[in-house]
């Protein structure tokens, strides 16, 4: 019943209809016969084991007796099911293939009684083919006995028509010739005559051919000599002189000759484009230093924020004085017309010479007189003579490009210039002409490096004269610029200068923007599209040396050599650079040397890539000398400040007279002064550098008293006990004193804070002090006034020093040095100095 259906499936079920159990089933018969994939039997070892129902020795019995032995009832049944499956399944396959193999069999027997009928009618037709092959053999075989006799007969009269045709020809050459010349086809005339050449020259001793040779040896120098007239003809193109030169080789013109008159005739062309291109140039201008012109700001406006994009410092603003109305297109058209006329037309000579003369197959007596080598020279010569001349006309053109605001122009320019000498490269291997271009590509680029620095150095130089300007601008409240005195009122409205770190910050800021404006003008030069950005003898040497050393590291040595410059100026009041400027730019140079020198070369390096397998100026060299700048600077700084309040210590010391002025009442108005000073100071380097470190104060600081001999008389109180005999000597002990003294310094380089500047410059003012009171003689009164004007000093000078013992052994060193020189020392009381420098 199962089997009636599964044949019934079968038979209702296309046999293709599952490929997948199509392959099961040939599977299955392959595996069953002992075949592989390719249909080849396969060995393999047959199973002993009878249970093995697949194997060849399977025993049903053994099989059997070992299910019930080792299977329950449940598992038998399964067993059971699972055969009586494999059973039908295999029933099916079989019937299966049955079908497929029945349908197989009946298509081969109509494909084998198909190809009967074919074959039938394919021998019929083979037959009837022998058959005309035969008879026409046989036609043949008849033809060719009829015509043997005569065949040697037509070819004789063959080759005397064709002698026929050759002796016609001959004898119309003159006037076919004529025909040429009168139509101007040289071209025709010159290929006819070298046709019949060696036939008249081989017949020439017959009289008839030698004077058609002679005919036609007359009409081809009248053509040479139309041809030649060519070369004198200004009007002729270069397809005509390259016809004309082509002719005139075959018609045995001396090649060196030719050479010559080909290359002339060229030059006059070219010199006229070189002419062309020379009227187009402004005459040279001087070669002075690069003159840059900035917007007029005033200082406060200039240095108030760093360039913004649209303003008149943007360098791609409209409106920037850095842009020439007049070259913002001239280079790009004088090198487009110098590429599209004389390079242009240099490449078609090229071309045509080489087409010509080095290029073209040499054969017969040509070929032993090696032209192409020397035409190969004398086309170098040439080329190299009037690439020079081109060369020295695009040196000029470059260097009136005095504009360092716009840079696309001119690098667009000097690419398309290298691109057009690329041809020349491909055309004349070996020629000196691209790398004569490329060095003029490389030194427009370096030129144009030094014109930014120079714009950079004088943008630099009038910052600083701004900077100075606005520190001389007089502050509302009567305020010193920078800070001002705390005895002053504060800097109100708007024209009020800027502070001293809205200066350095400004300063700074639009010196960075300035490097920044410039980077990315320069960065032009190095852009993907640019021809010879990539190429290895620009792009290295350009990013490190150029960009790098020449423009970045150049215009950093030249700001810490500028700010140096201002310590070798001195005037009469310690110099005539104001102090305050000193101060900030010792402060721009610490900037430097902290941050800025290392963030402007490392963008320098990541926007170029620089690859530093040259030399170059280390980071740690150019922060070395921003420090070094700094602290000359600040040194500077301190003398300056410290001669300044020298003078006026001094003139008050020189100018009175010490021995009979009246008795004290009141504190000297320069000691005032003096204070006053140097709180102005102290606000002021307070706003740039740090505060620094001071030593522990006394309680007392500020109320520390003076004994006139604290220092050398003092110890005239002791000496009875020492030497009872004799007097002691006072300036001996003095000088003892001071050997277990501790030594101070007094141009000691300073730090870079607040406590160690005010330091030095008190130093130099009371050293200053001390000297011009050992020069003066004083009186009782002189001695007291002195002993006030140290006490004021003391009750507010120890605040502003490191230690306040340096202050009060100065004042000490002075009230001792005048007590030395006093015809009466006669000291104030204490309590009567402190009363007069309290109500002072």
């Amino acid at each position: 019943m199962d089997g009636d259906i599964s044949a019934t499936a079968m038979a209702t079920t296309p046999p293709d209809s599952d490929p997948a159990r199509k392959r099961r089933v040939h599977g299955m018969l392959k595996l069953y016969y002992g075949l592989n994939e390719e249909g080849n039997t396969v060995d393999q070892a047959e199973s002993l084991n009878p249970c093995d129902i697949n194997g060849t020795h399977f025993d049903p019995e053994v099989y059997l007796n070992k299910l019930r032995r080792e299977c329950s009832l449940g598992e038998l049944m399964d067993q059971e099911s699972c055969m009586v499956k494999q059973i039908r399944s295999l029933d099916s396959d079989m019937q299966t293939l049955v079908y497929e193999n029945y349908n197989k069999f009946i298509s081969a027997t109509d494909t084998i009684r198909k190809m009967k009928n074919d074959f039938k009618k394919m021998e019929d037709e083979m037959d009837c083919l022998s058959t005309n092959m035969a008879a026409i053999t046989e036609f043949s075989a008849h033809i060719s006995g009829t015509l043997q006799d005569q065949h040697a007969q037509i070819t004789k009269l063959s080759g005397v028509h064709t002698l026929l045709r050759k002796l016609q020809f001959l004898f119309e050459l003159p006037a076919r010739l004529n025909k040429c010349l009168e139509l101007q086809a040289y071209a025709q005339a010159v290929s006819s005559h070298r046709r019949a050449r060696c036939v008249l020259q081989q017949y020439s001793h017959m009289p008839s051919f030698r004077g058609i040779q002679d005919d036609c040896h007359a009409i081809m120098n009248k053509l040479a000599q139309e041809l030649r007239q060519k070369f004198r003809d200004g009007g002729s193109s270069a397809m005509d002189l390259s016809e004309c030169v082509e002719l005139l080789l075959q018609l045995d013109e001396p090649a060196e000759e030719l050479c010559d008159k080909f290359l002339s005739h060229a030059q006059s062309r070219l010199e006229a484009d070189l002419r062309r291109l020379e009227a187009e140039l402004r005459p040279p201008l001087s070669s002075g230093p690069t003159s840059v012109i900035y917007p007029s700001t005033g200082p406060a406006r200039r240095l108030s924020a760093a360039p913004t994009a649209g303003s008149p410092t943007d360098p791609t603003s409209p409106g920037n004085p850095f842009l020439s109305p007049s070259s913002r297109t001239d280079i790009l058209e004088f090198i487009d017309r110098g590429c599209n006329e004389f390079v242009s037309s240099l490449c078609l000579v090229i071309a045509s010479y080489q087409e010509l003369f080095v290029n073209r197959p040499q054969e017969g007596n040509l070929a032993s007189k090696n032209i192409p080598q020397m035409a190969v020279g004398k086309l170098h010569a040439f080329v190299d003579a009037l690439a020079t001349r081109y060369f020295s006309l695009v040196e000029r053109r470059i260097q009136e490009e005095k504009s360092v605001g716009d840079n696309s122009l001119l690098v667009r320019a000097l690419d398309r210039f290298h691109r057009r000498l690329q041809a020349v490269a491909k055309l004349l291997p070996g020629s000196a002409v691209p790398s004569q271009g490329t060095e003029i590509v490389v030194w427009a680029a370096r030129e144009r490096i030094k014109q930014y620095l120079a714009a950079l150095q004088s943008f630099y130089l009038d910052s600083l004269t701004d900077v100075r300007q606005a520190l001389a601008a007089p502050r509302l409240g009567g305020s010193s610029a920078g800070g001002g005195s705390h005895l002053a009122g504060p800097a109100t409205g708007k024209d009020a200068p800027a502070s001293l770190p809205e200066l350095v910050s400004s300063l700074s800021a639009s010196i960075l923007n300035q490097i920044k404006s410039v980077l990315a003008s320069v960065h032009l030069f190095t852009a993907k599209d640019i021809t010879f950005s990539n190429k290895p003898y620009f792009k290295g040497e350009f990013c490190s040396q150029g960009v790098r050393e020449s423009l970045v590291v150049n215009f950093i040595k030249f700001v810490c050599q500028s700010s140096r410059q201002f310590c070798e100026t001195a005037g009469d009041r310690g110099g005539s650079t104001p102090p305050a400027l000193l101060l900030l730019l010792s402060r721009l140079c610490l900037d430097y040397e902290t941050s800025t020198i290392s963030y402007i070369l490392t963008l320098t390096d990541e926007q170029f890539l620089v690859q530093h397998h040259s030399p170059v100026t280390a980071v740690a060299a150019l922060c070395g000398e921003a420090r070094e700048a700094a602290q000359k600077l600040l040194n500077h700084y301190v003398k300056v400040q410290g001669l300044i309040i020298s003078q006026m210590l001094r003139k008050s010391v020189e100018t009175r007279d010490w021995v009979n002025t009246i008795e004290p009442r009141n504190v000297r108005a320069v000691m005032k002064r003096v204070v006053e000073d140097t709180t102005s100071i102290d606000v002021q380097v307070g706003l740039l550098y740090e505060e620094g470190v001071r030593k522990a104060h006394s309680s007392d600081s500020s109320k520390r008293t003076f004994s006139v001999y604290s220092s050398s008389r003092q110890q005239t109180r002791y000496a009875p006990s020492y030497t009872p005999s004799a007097p002691m000597d006072t300036s001996l002990l003095s000088n003892i004193h001071k050997l277990f003294s501790e030594r101070i310094d007094i141009f000691s380089p300073v730090e870079f804070n607040k406590v160690s500047v005010l330091t030095g410059i008190i130093k130099i003012s009371l050293k200053t002090f001390l000297e011009c009171v050992r020069l003066r003689t004083f009186g009782r009164y002189g001695l007291q006034q002195i002993q006030v004007d140290c006490h004021y000093l003391q009750m507010y000078l120890w605040r502003f020093v490191s230690d306040e013992n340096l202050v009060h052994f100065l004042l000490d060193e002075i009230v001792g040095s005048t007590a030395h020189r006093c015809l009466d020392p006669a000291p104030m009381e204490q309590s009567v100095i402190e009363v007069i420098c309290e109500r002072g």
